[in-house]
């Protein structure tokens, strides 16, 4: 598939207002307890999900670090759409991780794409944006495409966690979506790494062979170093830089 090719549509019925979808965001948060010391597990999180929005409608993000969060959502929707951000800068490793998912998930990976090629961004903005404008580099090939392939879906999975960067301690297990209009669903918010590790290892999900040579958040190979032990586990994307996030989730 070339750059710009349209993603294969999701296959529920139309999508709820955006009054309708915040209001139920407002909804889940009071019942999934966001936010408190009894909040609502990451299991409970998708359940509540299955049984409030058409499972069609529903997509799961995932950068291939792992298969953790496509395995604890599949569980209760099985053949969710798991948008997978296609770059053109990955890692073999991730695009490896991508195709185990695929191979042995009961899951439907949708390539999100962005509107150019790398050759065909070279050729307007220079060679090595992501060197020179980083985040200009994520906005094009990252969260213009998401948000385009979000238009039609109710709810996406994420899996930030409150661990990784003081940028997302105070992350919810729920929330309204403004900027892409549906509701952001964040079940593994409360993991640690080593929670994330250990659920992988139980259900014996396929890992990103990059994360045991010292990787613990994957990105694009030029812009992702490996993390020194006791650092932030996002200190090694965009190293030496001031940026911190891709865009996607601030």
């Amino acid at each position: 598939m070339s750059g710009g090719d349209p993603i294969v549509a999701p296959r529920g019925a139309a999508k709820r207002s955006t009054e309708e979808l915040r209001a139920l965001a407002e909804r889940g948060t009071r019942e999934l307890r966001s936010g408190s010391a009894d909040e609502a597990s990451p299991a409970e999180v998708v359940a509540w999900i299955a049984a409030n929005v058409d499972p069609r409608q529903a997509a799961v993000a995932c950068s291939m670090a792992d298969a953790a969060l496509p395995h604890l959502v599949s569980a209760d929707i099985p053949g969710v759409d798991v948008l997978f951000l296609d770059t053109g800068y990955h890692f073999l490793e991730t695009t490896f991780t991508r195709d185990e998912v695929a191979r042995t998930l009961d899951v439907r990976i949708v390539d999100v794409k962005p509107a150019q090629t790398v050759r065909e961004q070279d050729a307007e903005f220079g060679k090595d944006l992501f060197a020179r404008d980083p985040a200009l580099c994520c906005e094009m090939r990252k969260v213009a495409p998401l948000h385009r392939a979000l238009d039609a879906y109710e709810v996406w999975f994420t899996g930030v966690r409150r661990d990784e960067a003081p940028t997302r301690a105070n992350t919810p297990l729920l929330v309204f979506d403004e900027r892409n209009g549906l509701i952001k669903a964040n079940p593994v918010a409360a993991w640690s790494f080593d929670d994330l590790t250990d659920y992988a290892a139980a259900h014996d999900v396929v890992v990103n062979p990059l994360v045991a040579n010292g990787y613990p958040s994957i990105g694009c190979a030029p812009c992702t170093k490996p993390v020194a032990a006791g650092e932030d586990p996002r200190s090694g994307r965009w190293a030496g830089l001031a940026k911190t996030e891709c865009g996607l989730h601030v």
